[in-house]
């Protein structure tokens, strides 16, 4: 006989879980899909950003003869935001590095079975390390108020270390996208066999 805790706790997960509202496939993959195009041409601007601020401290430091940590890790900050936030753009808009002299050569079918094979077996762990590492260590520098050591450089590292977080997350997510989306290929046939 099962004791009230453990009939409490399966009554509670069951209705949990029908409670629980769904999205389905094809709504969640648009959602995904539209959150990392508008994240997409945020970086896209961080870049332009980035750009005027390369050209900015490269006439002060050569024509003033003048230096600031202030630019220098703006820059870098600048630099890691696009990398990390355009991570799940990249994915969504196929652009990520891979080996064509194999994938070019495969059926569609066989495109999508690789697709899925390699996000299962190495994106989503890789997400999910990056993650379990990145968020104690943005919370640790949130918690401290961490920000940089050098004389006028900025505060608040908490800001870039959070975007570690958040690109890693949208990496994710468009993952699980991919993955879906492939799968309902399979499943309805949709492409050559």
């Amino acid at each position: 006989m099962k004791s009230l805790r453990t009939q409490f706790a399966h009554t509670w997960t069951c209705n949990s879980i029908r409670s629980f509202p769904t999205v389905d496939d094809e709504t969640y993959i648009h959602l995904v899909r539209r959150l990392n195009e508008a994240i997409g041409k945020f970086a896209a601007l961080l870049n332009v950003l980035l750009i005027a601020l390369v050209c900015f401290d490269v006439l002060v430091r050569y024509v003033f003869k003048q230096t600031s940590a202030f630019f220098y890790e703006m820059e870098w900050h600048l630099f890691s935001a696009v990398f990390l936030l355009a991570a799940g753009w990249t994915l969504l808009n196929d652009r990520h590095v891979r080996v064509d002299i194999f994938y070019a050569r495969l059926s569609e079918r066989n495109r999508a079975i690789a697709d899925i094979i390699g996000t299962l077996v190495f994106l989503l762990p890789f997400c999910i390390v990056i993650l379990a590492t990145a968020i104690p260590y943005t919370l640790n520098a949130f918690t401290s108020g961490e920000g940089s050591p050098d004389a006028g450089g900025l505060p608040y590292r908490w800001i870039i270390k959070s975007t570690i977080v958040i690109g890693a997350l949208l990496l994710l997510l468009q993952g699980i996208a991919l993955m879906m989306e492939k799968l309902m290929l399979i499943v309805n046939k949709k492409l050559e066999e």
